[in-house]
């Protein structure tokens, strides 16, 4: 007899370490507009889907070890929008250095781009180009 599964999650709250937190509290409330639900000091929380997940920035104990996370493992925390090419104009506007402009991939449905933080993170602004990608609650 298998166990009874239990409730669903609720929320989801992913933490990124950084080295200079203030630079990545910046970039995350300013210049990407995620409101600060929680300051617990130590680690800022943002809301980016509805209050259902959640970004947390962490003073790091160390250096970040490596850069290419798709290519190492690590992270690579995307963001869910349908207006990618708005988001890309808005980036530019506010200096952030992008790896290519947005691109259509039609194998695999999406339109995507990719930047980092001000930590080094490797962040992604994607829209799903199908019709069986889940529309948020």
């Amino acid at each position: 007899m298998t166990a009874p599964r239990p409730p669903t999650f609720a929320q989801q709250i992913t933490f990124l370490y950084a080295e200079d937190p203030a630079a990545s509290r910046d970039f995350y409330g300013r210049v990407l507009g995620l409101e600060l639900v929680q300051d617990q000091g130590f680690a800022a929380i943002y809301a980016t889907a509805s209050r259902r997940a959640f970004l947390g920035v962490v003073q790091a104990r160390g250096p970040r070890e490596g850069r290419e996370p798709r290519a190492e493992g690590g992270v690579v925390l995307t963001l869910v929008t349908p207006v990618v090419e708005a988001w890309h104009v808005h980036l530019l506007g506010e200096g952030v250095a992008i790896e290519a402009p947005p691109a259509a991939h039609a194998a695999i449905g999406i339109t995507h781009f990719f930047f980092r933080d001000p930590a080094g993170y490797l962040l992604e602004i994607q829209r799903f180009d199908r019709a069986d990608w889940p529309e948020p609650d």
